[in-house]
């Protein structure tokens, strides 16, 4: 389509601010974004629709517009709902690019445009396909009847015969079109695609799985309700939705391609709409913790509880129970990736995905999720309804019972593990469920100590419960690493000297006794010694060491430098 037939729709709420001369140049496709740079994204011809959100001075607009011109896009339409008129710099800059420029009026939703050049781009490039694109339209009707993505994935499967599904970077099944995918299929699908997308590959990434092949094209949110942008991609990696087709894109026409990705585009409008009630939660959320962690009365976090619960359970007849679980994303800057990312919006967009069971289908499902976040943690509040409290680790991941960290981590570790890649880690932990305003305290402070705990184990994504933290153990994670090594040194270096002297296994000797409750014969039996030979070896350790391991005292000091060791 030409430029110039986009002012021919009123509908579309374009004002022409520049560019006359240029009107006949071709539109190919059609981008949202306030990226200060979203060069990564364009491949040339796109009507690039921006709500200004990059622009913080004037100075701003002349390298913004040289990077649109660079890239060959067809025209520029700003955005009036954020700054009223268009700044003068920009239309100043675009006109000495000779980039076609456009004023959006606010009454007019990117969506509304986004459509209707997705629609007519692909019905003029793909006659064959123009009867789906048309019917697109039923996407973005609001209202119960709307049907949402499902019904772009029921066109393509009885139009096109393509089977897909938009999974979450989880795995999970947002919508579907047909059977569902298979849940270790659809893990195993986004584990592929986060892979490929922290590698900088282009989508859509083509794997074969599961005797088929399929072809994993990203869906972006960058409209005007997502968070915002950036140009490192582990800022959105964990949280953007994905296409799964089950078939082979490397042997289709550019005209097919163009088709998908139109589509990738209207789900993403899709999702922007959807994300748009988050708001309200996260402030919920907010809210509940300032008052949690400035010390408030119970009575006035109560009385925010009360106000919370009928937003996340609606329908919800009693005050339910509460948990909370603390997520952090840490990043390895020492990775080459360039400046720090802010980890706690990360975090929280994640969180706000992972809590919901996998085992649930749809996006309405995380409405129940309440996630704030505070530095580089996120901090999600789950109502559960109102029952027995949870005492078993038997449950799934979000049940009547409450989330479970096992069966969280299960859920979750495969697949993000490959979108956190080589340079990145996610730790979750999760409190016992609360039943008043009185426990959420204790209960932010338990999911803060079980995260540490995960924070303490080996792996990209670990996970720990409140059940762990009865247990000595508990202790030795926040132990300061300079004090870990100074104790364990003075207590097993001349052990560890002795044994690479003699080769007199002193330390397995010591681990041994200790397992063995210091019972001499229980011990000789299990190295395979004889008691006299034992008792030698004890002794040696007591003389090495000066330290006698018939105390208690001693015994224990012993056994916490083994662990920390």
């Amino acid at each position: 389509m030409r430029l110039r037939a986009l002012l021919e729709n009123d509908a579309l709420g374009l004002r022409l601010l520049g560019g006359e001369d240029e009107l006949d140049r071709t539109v190919r496709g059609v981008m949202t974004t306030d990226l200060k740079d979203p060069s990564r994204y364009l491949s040339g011809g796109e009507l690039v629709l921006t709500g200004l959100a990059w622009r913080a001075d004037p100075s701003d607009a002349e390298p913004f517009v040289r990077i649109l011109a660079s890239a060959g896009v067809a025209a520029l339409a700003a955005g009036e709902a954020e700054l009223g008129d268009i700044p003068d710099d920009l239309v100043e800059a675009c006109s000495r690019h000779r980039l076609p420029l456009f004023a959006v009026n606010e009454s007019v939703a990117f969506a509304t445009i986004t459509e209707h050049v997705v629609r007519q781009v692909s019905g003029e490039r793909a006659g064959d396909l123009a009867a789906v694109v048309d019917r697109h339209r039923r996407l973005m009707t609001s209202g119960p009847a709307g049907g949402g993505p499902e019904v772009v994935l029921d066109l393509l499967g009885s139009d096109l015969d393509l089977r897909a599904w938009v999974l979450s970077p989880t795995g999970r099944q947002i919508a579907g079109a047909g059977e569902p995918l298979e849940a270790g299929l659809a893990a195993t699908l986004a584990g592929e695609h986060l892979a490929a997308t922290r590698t900088g590959r282009r989508g859509p990434h083509r794997l074969s799985a599961a005797g088929a092949t399929y072809s994993l094209f990203p869906i972006r949110n960058t409209g005007r309700g997502a968070a915002p942008a950036s140009r490192d991609v582990r800022e959105t990696v964990l949280s953007d939705w994905l296409l799964a087709v089950e078939a082979d894109a490397g042997d289709w026409p550019a005209a097919r391609l163009d088709l998908l990705q139109g589509v990738t585009q209207l789900i993403a409008v899709e999702r922007d709409r959807r994300d748009a009630a988050r708001t309200v939660r996260r402030r919920l959320a907010q809210e509940v913790l300032e008052l949690v962690q400035t010390g408030a009365a119970p009575a006035e976090i109560a009385a925010r509880l009360r106000v919370a619960a009928p937003v996340l359970l609606p329908g919800l007849g009693t005050a339910p129970h509460w948990q909370v679980v603390v997520a952090r994303v840490e990043w390895d800057q020492d990775a080459g990736q360039g400046s720090a990312v802010d980890s706690g919006p990360v975090a929280q967009a994640l969180l706000e995905e992972i809590l919901v069971d996998p085992a649930t289908v749809g996006a309405e499902s995380a409405d129940r999720i309440a996630v704030a976040h505070s530095g580089d943690e996120a901090i999600a509040l789950v109502p559960l309804a109102a029952g027995p409290l949870p005492d078993s680790e038997d449950e799934g991941p979000a049940t009547a019972l409450g989330l479970h960290a096992d069966a969280l981590l299960a859920a979750v570790r495969a697949p993000l593990s490959a979108g956190l890649a080589d340079d990145g880690r996610l730790t979750l932990g999760v409190s016992a469920a609360v039943h008043s305003a009185e426990g959420l305290r204790g209960a932010l402070e338990e999911a803060r100590h079980a995260r540490r705990v995960a924070a303490a184990r080996p792996g990209r994504v670990c996970a720990a419960g409140h059940h762990e933290l009865a247990s000595h153990v508990l202790l030795l994670p926040f132990v300061p690493d300079d004090v870990r090594r100074a104790f364990t040194a003075r207590l097993l270096d001349p052990l560890r000297d002795y044994d690479r002297r003699h080769r007199a296994e002193l330390i397995p000797t010591l681990e041994a006794f200790l397992d063995c409750d210091g019972s001499w014969t229980r011990c000789a039996t299990r190295l395979h010694l004889h008691v006299n030979t034992l008792r030698y070896r004890v002794g040696r350790i007591e003389q090495l060491t000066g330290r006698d391991l018939s105390r208690l005292e001693d015994k224990l000091d012993f056994f916490l430098a083994l662990r920390m060791s």
